[in-house]
């Protein structure tokens, strides 16, 4: 039986300039806008917590000073927090994980989009086998990306045209995914691509709530939600 891992370590991505919510994040970072008065990196931070994740990396680029300001060193929320500069032009997924290789450790990490909604339970993140390079969570395309983004033959994360899933921004990575790598900016894309070419990117899909905030509208309407659910 091939030897398994799972992540100890965690890097939230919040380098982003959050075009598709302006002009909300032309002063404020993305990952800082509130859902039901708390920001929304905050739930991040408290579901690693939950799950036993202490370590956790954050990339920092548009308005990063104001993350730093409001997270500290992450003992508030029961973690400890690392933050990798990237300046002021994002380094894109694959860059910016890149950059913080030295932080998050020879071992699998979970990789969680800082501007994400899901009540997934972190804890039960799956384990890495030593056949995969990396494990992605995906979910049932929601209305506004209906083509998705991969398909699963068993766990294998496979390209195709139809019956695909969306990629929710959660996954266990290796480092070694990020092999061949140069410093600097650039896409996931490719390195997943190349993972599946070799057969190494597993996945599976997630049907509990998720919610990618990519908009002014998904954003109101979750957070009238989560004021509503608490009395507010």
């Amino acid at each position: 039986m091939a030897a398994r891992a799972g992540a100890r370590r965690a890097i939230l991505l919040a380098a982003g300039r959050g075009e598709r919510l302006r002009p909300i994040t032309d002063s404020l970072p993305k990952p800082l806008v509130g859902i039901g008065g708390k920001p929304l990196i905050v739930y991040h931070l408290e579901a690693l917590a939950r799950a036993g994740i202490r370590d956790v990396v954050i990339n920092l680029s548009w308005l990063g000073e104001k993350i730093r300001a409001a997270l500290g060193d992450g003992a508030g929320y029961g973690v400890r927090i690392s933050y990798s500069e990237e300046g002021p032009v994002p380094l894109e997924t694959g860059g910016g994980i890149y950059r913080a290789l030295p932080l998050l450790g020879p071992d699998p990490f979970l990789v969680v989009n800082a501007d994400i909604w899901t009540d997934m339970d972190l804890s039960r993140v799956p384990t890495l086998d030593d056949s995969a390079d990396a494990r992605l969570v995906l979910a049932p395309n929601p209305p506004h990306h209906p083509r998705g983004d991969f398909g699963l033959e068993g766990d294998s994360v496979v390209e195709r045209e139809a019956d695909r899933f969306t990629y929710t921004g959660i996954g266990v990575y290796r480092p070694r995914l990020f092999a061949g790598c140069e410093p600097g900016r650039f896409p996931l894309l490719p390195l997943l691509k190349r993972a599946i070419a070799a057969r190494r990117l597993r996945g599976e899909v997630y049907r509990g709530e998720w919610l990618d905030i990519g908009s002014p509208d998904r954003l109101a309407w979750l957070d009238a939600r989560e004021r509503a659910a608490r009395g507010g």
